[in-house]
């Protein structure tokens, strides 16, 4: 029977549209409210902790109550609560920290342009390839290639981008111009008997082939997230983005990094790009560049492309692009603080030290009959769940929910990305609060396992 909705749930209902999720089931359970939050731990509104094992959503990398953090916005406050980056004007937060971004990004990146949220950020980035290629006399090289499975936003054009159906449906997108190439998803797209060697050279032919059937000259950019998040935990064969890169080279195709969720040290070094062996024209990043204290994005651009918009500007009279908020002088405090943070703390060295305790929770749990693979790369990581022998449920979803469902009861956030079950700690996390994490991992799948026998998901 379901327990009637506390004041708090009832008065969020009746006021509150949340994202992803089933609306008209939340008004039967209602939200789970979070009052507070320390360290790895947040706390609900009946004082019970969890540790959060998504960072919130892949982002608070220095957990939920830095006092560096919190320091550095009030004095910001203090000083000089909101100014913008328009018309020439400018402040010293943003130019310190566009200075730093250069410094510490992955390629030769030349200028940084701010905006709120990820989202902003990829949009901004498909507005950059066109501006270029205008730029530069190329008016008809305006697709972007993307991938299925990719998750980069949810305004009308990284939506997109973005390579899930949920957010194409009933939306009416994805707009023109926007196309989607595999997935680079070994265990689940892989045909019977290929090797991954094999899946790896179909995939690259793949995008050549697209590429050549579209007409190279049709062909801005190719993005990519290092590791796709959001779409599984979806970690690339070996050689993935070098086989990419030299299909893109041969055809004068930018290569954008969406580093939202892997920047700033998730996948153990500073950017997933130097995991990963991308050569970037240019980078998105978001989430881990405040901590998540702040909403703040940015987009790095190499030389090439920056001196091409700044001189197509001077032929306008004006670069026609911005946000009220982009380069927030708060925002741009924080992430200043927050860069400085990850290398005085040496968070890339923690996230290697960790990182074998946090592979071998994700194998030991990918050895559940309920498990079809464990996924990880750095300090973000996931399990697939899926009947023995199989790749996949009948009906998706629901398996992956009651699982992640478990775990909650249990004191330990996951999030259930339909039958994928992702997690991304705080980078700060420790060796003993990741045993904890993953403490009731065993019993959940047995309670999940018992339960999808009886429901008929499993023969």
């Amino acid at each position: 029977m379901t327990k009637p909705l506390s004041n708090m749930q009832q008065r969020d209902v009746e006021a509150v549209l949340h994202p992803y999720t089933d609306a008209m089931k939340l008004r039967t359970t209602g939200a789970h409210m979070i009052t507070r939050a320390e360290g790895v731990r947040v706390f609900d509104d009946r004082g019970r902790g969890y540790i959060e094992g998504m960072a919130g959503l892949w982002c608070s990398g220095l957990g939920f109550s830095d006092r560096e953090l919190i320091e550095a916005a009030k004095e910001q406050l203090d000083k000089l609560p909101y100014y913008h980056l328009f018309g020439g004007r400018s402040h010293e937060p943003g130019m310190e920290l566009a200075e730093k971004i250069k410094e510490i990004a992955p390629g030769n990146m030349a200028r940084v342009i701010f905006q709120s949220s990820g989202s902003e950020a990829n949009d901004t980035q498909i507005k950059l390839a066109w501006y270029y290629n205008n730029a530069i006399g190329r008016p008809q090289k305006k697709k972007i290639i993307s991938r299925m499975k990719a998750y980069h936003g949810v305004t009308i054009a990284s939506a997109s981008l973005t390579g899930l159906p949920p957010n194409h449906r009933d939306f009416d997108l994805p707009i023109d111009r926007i196309l989607h190439t595999a997935s680079p998803h070994y265990w689940k797209e892989a045909s019977d008997g290929e090797s991954e060697a094999e899946f790896l050279a179909r995939l690259v032919k793949e995008l050549e082939d697209m590429i050549e059937r579209e007409g190279p000259d049709t062909i801005a950019a190719f993005i990519a997230e290092p590791v796709m998040g959001a779409g599984g935990v979806i970690v690339p064969p070996e050689g993935y983005f070098p086989a990419i890169q030299a299909v893109l080279d041969r055809h004068d195709i930018l290569m954008i990094d969406d580093e939202v969720i892997t920047g700033f040290g998730r996948t153990g070094n500073w950017f997933g790009a130097q995991t990963m062996g991308m050569q970037p024209t240019s980078v998105s990043m978001a989430k881990q560049l405040t901590g998540s204290y702040v909403p703040l994005s940015a987009v790095a651009m190499n030389r090439d492309m920056a001196e091409a918009i700044e001189e197509n500007s001077g032929r306008i009279g004006t670069f026609g692009h911005g946000f009220t908020y982009g380069g927030h002088p708060l925002g741009c405090a924080v992430g200043l603080k927050a860069l400085e943070i990850y290398e005085r703390r040496n968070i890339v060295g923690h996230v290697r030290d960790v990182t074998p305790t946090f592979h071998r929770l994700l194998r030991e749990a990918g050895q559940h009959p309920l498990v079809g693979e464990a996924r990880m790369c750095g300090l973000m990581g996931c399990i697939e769940v899926a009947p023995e022998g199989r790749k996949g449920f009948e009906k998706p979803g629901a398996v992956g929910t009651r699982l992640m469902e478990e775990l909650v009861a249990r004191g330990s956030i996951f999030r259930s990305l339909g039958d994928v079950l992702a997690v991304c700690p705080p980078m700060i996390i420790s060796e003993a609060e990741l045993e904890e994490l993953f403490a009731p991992m065993h019993e959940a799948l047995d309670v999940t396992y018992n339960w999808a026998r009886s429901e008929g998901h499993l023969a």
